[in-house]
Formats: C-alpha cells, structure tokens, sequence
C-alpha cells in the first residue's frame, strides 16, 4: 500500500525529531526550545526542552492578535437548559482573563494545583485555560464524582483550589455538587483553603464564610491577568485514569508536547481548521474533553461545540443530528456506544433526514473499540466517512488514526487504522517476541512515545514504571490486544485481560462481539468470560435489542449462538447469551466487562466510582439469576 500519508508517516518514522521540530513551529513559542527531544535519562524523555509557552495564549489569545476576535470560539448548546449561546474568541479571552485574575487573587499561581469539578457549562472551560493563563496545574474531576472519590483526587494533586458549580443536570434529575464538594473537602487529609462556586439558576449552593466564593461577584471584581510563561515540560494538567481502584494515577500532561501534538492532529488527523465547526460529543472530564473538545479545536482556531446534554432523551434520538445541523459542523466525533444508543431508537437512521447536513464531512468514533455493524451504520446512514480512530488517556491524541487530512485511506471496518506518525506500534507475545501479522497479542508502543503523551504519573515515577513499562522493556504496554494486518492497519480487539482462555484457545470477546452485533435485532452487545471446570473458561453474551422487536427471546439467543459457531467456529464454544435492557457503563461510555464477570462468576467486587448508573448491577445480577446462568466451577 503506497500512499502520500505512507511517504509521510515513513520519513517522520526515520526522523521523529525533524518532524516535531517542524510540527513545533506552527504553535506560538514565548522562547523556543533548546533541544527537540531530551532522552538523556529513558524511560524519562522529555520533549521541546528549554522552551517557554503558555496554552491559553495558544488556544486564545493568539487568535485575537491575529484579528480573528470576533470569530465564534464557544456554541454552547444545552438542551437540558434550553439554552444556545455563541461566545466570540474576545469574549472568552476576556472571561478567562478576569477568572485568572480572581484565582490569582487568592494566591494560586505558577505550579499550584487547581481542582476543576464542573458540568458542561461554558465556565468549565473558562476554568480550565484560566489554569493555564497563569501556569496552574488543574486537574478536571467529572461533575457529579463521588466525594470519595474526589477526595482521593484532593489529597493526590494536593490542590489549593477547587473550582466548581452549584449542580449539574441530568435529562431526569438535578445533582447538587456543592455537598458532594463539602464532603469530599471533609474527608481528605489535604485541605484545600479556596472554593470558587458558579451558581446556576436550578440550584442554588449554601456558601461558607472565608473559603468559598462566588463566581460572579470575584470575577467581576477581579483585574484581568495576561498569559505567563511556562517550561515547556511542566505539567498543563494532571487527569486521573477511570476506573481505578486504590489510589487513583494521575496522567501528566507536558505543556509543549500537548500544544504541538494537538495542534498538529485537528489539521491532519480531523481535517478541521480555522473557523471550521468541530464537535467532540463528550464530557470535559475525561481526556475527549481535555484533548477535542477545550484544546486542540481552539488551538487551530476552530469553533468547538460545548453540549449539555445526551444522545438519545434530550429530547430523544435526533439531537446529535439537529446539533450538527443547526451549528454547520464539519467533524463530529463520540463514542460507538452514543451511536448505538440512537441506532437502538431509530435502526432504519429515518430520523436524520430530517436534517440538512450536506456541510458534514466526517463522523469520527473513539473510546472503546468500534464494532463493524455500528460502523457501516454510520456510514450508510449518515453518507460520510465513519472514521474509527484509536488512543489513551495516557497518550492525549491518537495512537492509531486514518488521517483524513492528510489522504483518507481505505477504511476498514473493525480497524482504527495504520498507527499516526512517529508511534511505532508492535504485537508482542507474553515472552516479548513479535508476533507475526494477523496473529493476536499485547499492543505495545516502542519508546520514546511521540509529544503530548504522558513522561510519568503525578509525583510518582516508580508506578509509571511498574504500571507501564515493566512488562515489556522499552515499550509502553497500552493493556490492549489487538493485530496489525498485511496492509499495516491496526485491529484492537480487547483490553488484553479480556481475552479469555477457551480450552487453551485465546480468543477474542471483542471478536465474539462483532458476530453478535451483526445480528438484526441486536442494538448493543457484550461478551465476557466465565469460569467453567472443562475448559477454564467459556464465553457468555449479553445483548441488548433494538425497540419494537416482538420476536421470542429464546429464538434470537438461538440465533445469536449459531452465528458465533458459523463465524468463529465451535472452538468459542459459545452457547449462552442473556438478554438484557441495558448494559453497566462508566459516565464516559465503557462497558464494565470485569464487573459482569465477578457478578456471574460470584467474585467480590467493588462498584466502579466511574460507573453511570449503579442500579445496573443489580438488573445484571437478576438477569443472570433468571437465565439460570453461574460459574461452572462452583
């Protein structure tokens, strides 16, 4: 396969220096690095070296000196306020000048850690470039997280801060944040002296005398503070990985790598750039949010789209269609489970010829691995490329990616395409040999990783090592499995602890997924592996089916496991599948597959902090219980 994106991605791979120091001048430097890439101490590399920056003025202020101020920077559309409002580069260059004021203010300045625990209001972001306006270090905690769990986050990133609202809002429900806050703020060994609460008009938040403030009256009050100059490899954020137990990892975020990496992706990678509509379905407390939704569509002068509100209920499953149409959005890009969730309402996609969406070029998927079915929906249905791309909250931007901005290659489905430029991605077997093409194993990253990616863990350089790096020296572990094909194309195919052992076969759940999705009348599928005495462990699915389907139960299980047996063949030894209305998922959209094993296996478990909707377990649990289904070995 030879392409103008090959020519590319081979001579960056020959010269990973010279690319990123070409990539690096199209940012706005205050001094400009010494030294491209420092890998003077590995596994500690170190990018752009020696150079100061600030990512507000990148994202921002960069834009109104060049004349633009008047282009919209921020739609913010909430339907779950009824509320659309368009906030011009200006406008926010002056509100986050006045936050960064009212910070400083209190004494939060260069290195000092900011904790932002905010809904999807325009003042989230506001928050988070006025961090880096000063040279603060926030670290964004999902709206609505709970106390525990933001405590844990307080006595890791030790902030003087917290910047919050009085509630977020739900489609069925308002959640009050300022209890959560004072809890959270209670429980921590480390105490935190300031609160910053942004009333909303649904709730109004009790303020305590001499720590909390409220948003408007120390804004307004404030004197606007300019940009200062931060080192290039000091950190812009910490984010804490979901789903972890134990002492959350705080993911760092160099300040120059992620200005470059980012900067470079919206062009090459999304095919956005200056005054074009982006859409990053997402939430700000989760790397989207950080990555596509705040920083890179600012830094390429882009219009970012900031959505209150859910896929399917608010109103119902035409919105992600009438928020495309109405803003004129060029790329879109959401989780596979978002657009599952609109299928499942709306199979036939009838709903969106309600809109005109002839401005709309691409529909991009990330956050989980993007099944075949619900891929080919979307290019059937919305008549645009479905772009499957594929990275970490450790890595910010992505590993894998068809780079539609460079030269669109075939797409294939299953696959979130050749790895990006300068990632030299590999399939390792257990004992750190190569696997040969097409054959399943460990997906490994060879070091040093491009700019933007993580140098270490928050204040803890020895789990970094352990967590990452351990397993396969030299190589960044991603916890994924997955192959790479003849044409260099990259499959992930499970969270490499969800490959399960099928009678010494390894076999992939997200395989089985794939057959299982491609069944008619399935919306929305998992696969997980159970203890069983014969062959150590068999696979059992759970589907979700599609509204106003009639059809027996028993018929489409029927179904669905002759499918596996047709597709894989007998040695998946699948023969079970529970029926079930939804699925447990974290807020971002991630099947709790390790959950609904312990609870059809009988481990003990812990509910995740991260999980949606905790009442899930419980349906999974009945459901199971009713099918008769259990751990062979018990």
């Amino acid at each position: 396969m030879s392409s103008p994106y090959q020519a590319i991605r081979a001579a960056a791979h020959e010269n990973p220096r010279a690319f990123w120091e070409q990539a690096a001048q199209d940012v706005s430097w205050i001094e400009p690095p010494k030294v491209t890439l420092d890998d003077s101490n590995p596994p500690f590399y170190r990018w752009f070296v020696g150079g100061k920056i600030n990512g507000c003025y990148n994202a921002v202020d960069r834009h109104v000196d060049a004349g633009r101020g008047a282009q919209t920077a921020i739609i913010y559309d909430s339907p779950v306020t009824e509320t659309i409002a368009h906030i011009s580069y200006a406008e926010l260059q002056d509100k986050i000048a006045h936050l960064a004021g009212a910070i400083a203010a209190r004494g939060i300045g260069y290195g000092d850690r900011v904790i932002i625990y905010m809904p999807m209001i325009p003042e989230a972001v506001i928050a988070m470039l006025a961090c880096a306006r000063i040279g603060a270090v926030h670290s964004v905690v999902f709206g609505g997280f709970a106390a525990a769990e933001l405590a844990k986050r307080i006595d890791d990133a030790t902030p003087k801060m917290i910047l919050t609202a009085s509630c977020g809002i739900e489609p069925s429900r308002i959640i009050a944040y300022k209890p959560l806050i004072d809890e959270a703020i209670e429980t921590a060994t480390h105490k935190v002296s300031d609160v910053i609460l942004m009333q909303r008009p649904q709730c109004n938040a009790s303020l305590i005398d001499g720590r909390d403030h409220d948003w408007d009256a120390v804004t307004a009050a404030a004197r606007p503070h300019p940009c200062v100059p931060v080192n290039s490899e000091d950190p812009a954020y910490i984010l804490y990985t979901s789903g972890t137990t134990g002492t959350p990892k705080g993911v760092v975020r160099p300040t120059g790598g992620h200005i470059v990496a980012l900067n470079w992706s919206m062009p090459n990678i999304y095919d956005c750039r200056a005054g074009d509509v982006y859409w990053a379905a997402s939430d700000v407390g989760w790397v989207v949010g950080h990555s596509y939704i705040v920083y890179a569509p600012l830094f390429a002068g882009c219009t970012t789209v900031l959505f209150e509100g859910k896929p399917v209920g608010t109103p119902d499953a035409t919105t992600f269609w009438r928020v495309i149409s109405q803003h004129k959005v060029r790329a879109m890009f959401t989780a596979p489970t978002a657009i599952r969730a609109i299928k499942k309402e709306d199979p036939e996609g009838h709903l969106i010829k309600q809109f005109d969406m002839s401005h709309f070029a691409y529909q991009f998927l990330a956050g989980e691995r993007c099944d075949p079915d619900t891929l080919h929906w979307c290019q059937d249905k919305l008549g645009v490329p479905a772009i499957d791309h594929w990275w970490q909250t450790e890595t910010g931007w992505s590993i894998a990616a068809n780079c539609a901005g460079i030269d669109l290659l075939p797409i294939k489905a299953g696959s979130s395409g050749p790895a990006a430029p300068t990632w030299d991605v590999r399939i390792l077997a257990e004992d750190g040999s190569e696997k040969p093409v097409g054959e399943i194993g460990s997906v490994v990253a060879k070091l040093p990783m491009p700019p933007g990616t993580l140098p270490t863990l928050w204040q803890n350089d020895t789990r970094f090592v352990e967590s990452y790096l351990s397993a396969f020296p030299g190589f960044y572990e991603t916890g994924d499995a997955g192959y790479i094909d003849e044409d260099g194309y990259l499959f992930i195919m499970a969270r490499t602890d969800d490959i399960i052992n099928v009678a010494g076969h390894r076999l992939s759940t997200g395989g089985m997924e794939e057959v299982l999705a491609g069944h008619h009348d399935v919306a929305e599928c998992a696969v997980i592996g159970i203890n069983d005495a014969l062959k150590g462990q068999i696979p059992l699915g759970f589907v979700i089916l599609k509204s106003g389907i009639e059809r027996a139960g028993e018929v489409i299980i029927a179904e669905i496991v002759q499918r596996v047996r047709d597709q894989i063949g007998p040695v998946a030894a699948f023969k079970q599948a529970v029926i079930v209305q939804r699925l447990p998922k974290t807020r971002s959209g991630k099947i709790l597959r390790r959950t609904m094993q312990s609870i059809v296996n009988g481990d003990d478990f812990t509910i995740p902090a991260t999980i949606d909707d905790p009442a899930i377990i419980e349906e999974i649990a009945d459901a199971v219980r009713i099918a008769g289904i259990k751990d062979s070995t018990s």
